[in-house]
């Protein structure tokens, strides 16, 4: 991560906010439609379709902002521990129905809210590994931790890899690319730095603590 540079802090916060907004719009956007139905339509079954899609979309969006708040928001004061247990239901309810399915193996604890923050961010990126659906498992132990991505042409996406390396420009950056970029700077917080590979057909992303840490 040496070559990584920063983004302006402004830049950073309207890159943050426009990731959220893309997670929430969807369902925003359901709910939107399904009031709209409900106030046009007189038709029984009709309703009750637009009234199941209000309740359903709202669900998800309930459960994307509480995922967000944790993975990007403060989330509590500084320096607080958040339950892994807690963090991986909401990761469950995140995922919801998704072709990615979520195997949250970090044990029930607290940890600091940092390295929750990054575990979230790290599973992020294992579910954008696997475009065509698979399983993302999430494991966290004592020494870092790791997210296995396994599906059909899982892969590590090519301007992932190019922030990891440090070897991308600032203003290649997107509301996209930034998740990667936040999570790089959630590990350098933590003393850990974020390592992809391809083990098999499967991706992995671990974080370990730096050697200068380590030493």
């Amino acid at each position: 991560m040496s070559g990584l540079q920063l983004l302006d802090d402004l830049d950073l916060a309207a890159l943050l906010c426009s990731r959220v907004c893309h997670d929430v719009i969807s369902p925003v956007g359901a709910i939107a439609n399904g009031l709209e139905v409900l106030e046009e339509e007189d038709d029984e079954e009709m309703r009750k379709i637009a009234m199941d899609l209000v309740t359903r979309s709202a669900k998800q969006a309930s459960a994307k902002l509480k995922f967000c708040r944790i993975a990007f928001g403060a989330a509590g004061s500084a320096g607080a521990n958040i339950d892994l247990g807690e963090a991986g239901d909401i990761a469950q309810m995140f995922v919801g129905e998704e072709k990615v399915k979520l195997d949250w193996q970090a044990p029930r604890e607290n940890r600091p809210k940092q390295e929750v923050k990054l575990l979230l961010n790290l599973m992020l990126m294992g579910m954008s590994a696997v475009p065509r659906g698979g399983v993302v498992t999430v494991a966290m132990g004592p020494n870092g931790m790791d997210v296995r991505a396994s599906g059909e042409r899982a892969r590590i996406p090519e301007k992932s890899q190019m922030m990891l390396d440090g070897a991308l420009d600032a203003e290649e950056m997107d509301a996209r690319l930034v998740q990667i970029y936040y999570a790089t700077r959630l590990a350098e917080s933590a003393g850990l730095e974020i390592a992809a590979r391809m083990d098999g057909e499967d991706v992995v992303f671990s974080a370990r603590p730096r050697a200068s840490v380590a030493a």
